[in-house]
Parts: C-alpha cells; structure tokens; sequence
C-alpha cells in the first residue's frame, strides 16, 4: 500500500518527491466514459423516431425535397436535432451556414432557441408561424442542399465534414 503525501510530514516529500507522486496517480482514476445525462438528453429510441420519420419521408433518404422533409420536422420536431446530427454541425454552425446559403438570418439565439426546445420536448409538435417558419424552411432547405450534394473533392490531409461515417 503506498504512503501518499498527507500521512507524511512535508519534510519527508521533499527528499523523495517521486514516489508520492507515484502514489497519488496510482489512485486516479478517469470518468471519461462516463458522460452527464442531464436534462434535454436525447434517448435513442426519441431519436430513433425522428430518424425513421425522415427515412420514410424521403424514400430511404434518396429524395431530400425540403418540401418532404419540412413537414416532417414541425410533425416530428426531433427530425430537426437528426438532420443536425447528420451534418455534423452545432446549432450556431446550422443556423451560420443557413444565412450564408439562403440570405435568411437565422440567428444563434433562434437555433439553439430551437434546438433546446426540441430536445426538452421531442414528441410535441412545433407551432410555427412568420419568422420562425421562414428560418426553420431555411434551416431544412441549406441541410437538403448539403446532404444531396455528396462530398466535394478534398486533399488527402483534410476531411470534408459531410465525408463522414454518420452523414
């Protein structure tokens, strides 16, 4: 059994500091598998749903037609945290590219705004109406427009976002 640091008088620590500190590490352990499952954590069969909701809508994703998916995503509201899992993006990420692409300003506070209350409530169906329909249209436009263009040509040091195993 190792003697740690707080059982020895300092002194003592001094002359040898090495083995105290071998004592002390041999004593950490890591929780980095261990993940906090906090409030607005998605189960799987939730996002399983919204997954085969999308599935179905759009022909084994073979047809991502922003007027099958959108839909979808006010019926199934976590469809939207799907698509967002496809693209690998964060909400401010989504909501960035969306502007660029569409000329629609989706702001950060209106995604994260959205994707929180979609995870909080994943089954209730969103009320969307003016600005709030016209960004989450935009929002399912831009992820169409990605996920049907296919990876584009890329150096071999880099890797496109969308040229991943979960998109």
């Amino acid at each position: 059994m190792p003697t740690f640091p707080f059982e020895v008088p300092f002194e003592k620590i001094l002359r040898d500091p090495e083995s105290y500190v071998d004592a002390v590490f041999s004593c950490l352990e890591s929780e980095f598998l261990i993940l906090p499952k906090g409030i607005g954590f998605v189960e799987y069969p939730v996002f399983e749903r919204g997954y085969e909701a999308l599935k179905s809508a759009t022909e084994g994703f073979s047809q991502l037609d922003p007027n099958r998916v959108f839909p979808v995503t006010i019926s199934e509201p976590i469809s939207i945290v799907v698509l967002r899992s496809m693209l690998g993006f964060t909400p401010p990420e989504w909501g960035y590219v969306t502007t660029q692409r569409t000329g629609v300003s989706v702001t950060q506070g209106f995604v994260r705004s959205l994707d929180r209350k979609v995870r909080m409530a994943p089954e209730t169906r969103l009320n969307t109406n003016g600005v709030t329909e016209e960004r989450l249209k935009a929002m399912v436009q831009t992820a169409c427009q990605l996920l049907s263009a296919g990876v584009p040509n890329i150096k071999g040091d880099k890797l496109h976002r969308l040229d991943k195993a979960d998109t």
